[in-house]
């Protein structure tokens, strides 16, 4: 077929240049049908295409022609989104370095909200590309290694204990920050950490199946990890994190002590100023001839006494305005019944005095006994268990002879304290009780908290200045609370 196409084409020239010869016009046939397109073959023919195959065996010819090494069609288009930037450009055209990252998290802008950032104008502020440059150039050989000693974790090597486990040692060995012989030699002699060492000690502390792990392991103990080898020279010791948590208990001692003294004081004297403080006796008569005016033939009047829990009520109770209390009278009543004018004017800072008579009441109110309480029983625990460790538990070997010697005359001076500190708990708990029967009569189950009192007093007090501050607002107290006049 392909080489009848050209003598076709050769007579049909002939035929053009032998009209034109004989000076006769003649029109040109039709042109043919354009031939299928020709694809060019390994050899040195030209044979025509086969027809297209279905659009599954494309791909499938397709992927066999990549696999059999030969050109593949060329890839789509990438998606715009993975476009690869070009490099940014600088004011002179040269390309800007690479800085170090600054990682943030961008906020997208609101069309339909006012931002601060729509008031920051692009050209407010000039960088000094010299400066930032030569401050925060990226070096990208460093910040690989950093990466790199980032994201990787401490090389385990050699280990007997659990991998999870060995990280949160060799993390606490950290925060110990000591070698193996300054942490062996503190231990024999029973001091030499300080309490944030010896509480990561403690955390260290392994268990009995980790104890009998590293006992058991008789191999190389070179080729142990830290950690391991850490342990297990401490575990030589004897009785090692008896000794830590006795060495620990020696240091926080004092401070403890303090803390327990200093709440057992302030319990004390806020039972004193409940117990004597006259102006909050007053105020004690003022709600009571109150309350029983206001309970005038009901089953509720005629009343002796109340609980202390009412006071926080009185401002619950709101007059004929909508906005004078039962408070805002009584604050305003006590200041009328004072008999001198300067006494009078004094009269609306009763907030201000009795906040300063029931100081320390404010203060007891903060104060949870159930843990104050526990702490004394948690140090007398805690002597018990040294005084065992060093009479008997270290007995009979040289190497602890120092630690005892070093633990001992502090056993006896923490008993000594101990015993006082006993003492004050109940005389203080003596306290609370009288004072809470001196206000509520006998003391019931239904007492929720012994110091619950307090917590009443201290808010009963911000409700009482906040009054008084309005109240000496106000130059005329009838004229801001209007009472109508019946006569």
């Amino acid at each position: 077929m392909s080489s009848g196409e050209p003598a076709e084409t050769k007579g049909e020239a002939g035929s053009v240049r032998s009209d034109a010869a004989s000076g006769m016009t003649v029109p040109p046939p039709p042109p043919p049908p354009p031939p299928p397109p020709l694809v060019p073959a390994c050899g040195p023919g030209v044979v025509p295409p086969p027809p297209p195959p279905p659009p599954p065996l494309l791909i499938l010819k397709e992927q066999n022609f990549r696999r059999s090494g030969g050109p593949g069609l060329p890839p789509p288009p990438a998606p715009p989104g993975m476009l690869r930037q070009s490099a940014p450009l600088g004011k002179n055209g040269a390309t800007l370095p690479k800085l170090k990252p600054l990682h943030w998290d961008k906020v997208r802008q609101a069309p339909n909200r006012r931002m601060v950032w729509d008031r920051i104008r692009s050209s407010s502020f000039e960088l000094d590309e010299q400066m930032i440059e030569s401050l925060f150039l990226y070096n990208s050989r460093l910040s690989a290694k950093h990466e790199e000693a980032q994201s990787r974790s401490p090389s385990l090597g050699n280990h007997v204990l659990d991998p999870k486990r060995l990280q949160n040692i060799t993390i606490l060995m950290k925060a110990v920050n000591a070698t193996a012989e300054q942490i062996y030699a503190a231990l024999l002699h029973g001091n030499g950490l300080s309490v944030q060492q010896l509480e990561a000690l403690i955390k260290m502390a392994p268990t009995k199946e980790e104890v009998e792990k590293l006992s058991g392991y008789d191999g190389d103990v070179e080729s142990l990890v830290p950690a391991e080898r850490l342990l297990k020279a401490v575990l030589t010791i004897p009785c090692a994190f008896a000794r830590v948590e006795a060495m620990l208990y020696r240091e926080t001692f004092a401070d403890e002590v303090g803390h327990i003294r200093k709440s057992f004081a302030m319990l004390e004297d806020a039972c004193r100023e409940l117990m004597s403080s006259k102006l909050f006796m007053k105020l004690l008569e003022a709600v009571l001839k109150t309350g029983n005016r206001m309970n005038v033939g009901t089953a509720r009047g005629g009343a002796m006494a109340f609980k202390l829990d009412t006071l926080l009520k009185l401002a619950d109770v709101k007059g004929a305005d909508g906005k004078t209390t039962l408070l805002h009278f009584v604050v305003q009543e006590m200041t009328r019944s004072q008999k001198s004018p300067t006494r009078a004017a004094e009269g609306t800072d009763i907030g201000t005095g009795l906040a300063a008579e029931l100081t320390n009441v404010k203060k007891t109110a903060t104060v949870d006994l159930d843990v104050l309480t526990t702490s004394v029983s948690s140090l007398s625990q805690g002597i018990s268990r040294i005084k065992e460790l060093v009479g008997s538990g270290l007995s009979g070997d040289e190497r602890n002879g120092r630690f005892v010697a070093f633990m001992a005359p502090f056993v006896s001076h923490a008993e000594e304290v101990i015993r006082e500190l006993e003492d004050g708990e109940r005389r203080v708990l003596g306290h609370v009780r009288d004072i809470t029967e001196y206000y509520h009569g006998d003391v019931g189950k239904d007492e929720a908290s012994p110091l619950r009192i307090f917590v009443i007093v201290r808010d009963f007090l911000g409700m009482l200045e906040r009054v008084c501050k309005e109240v000496r607002g106000v130059k005329n107290f009838h004229a801001w609370n209007p009472v109508p006049n019946n006569v």
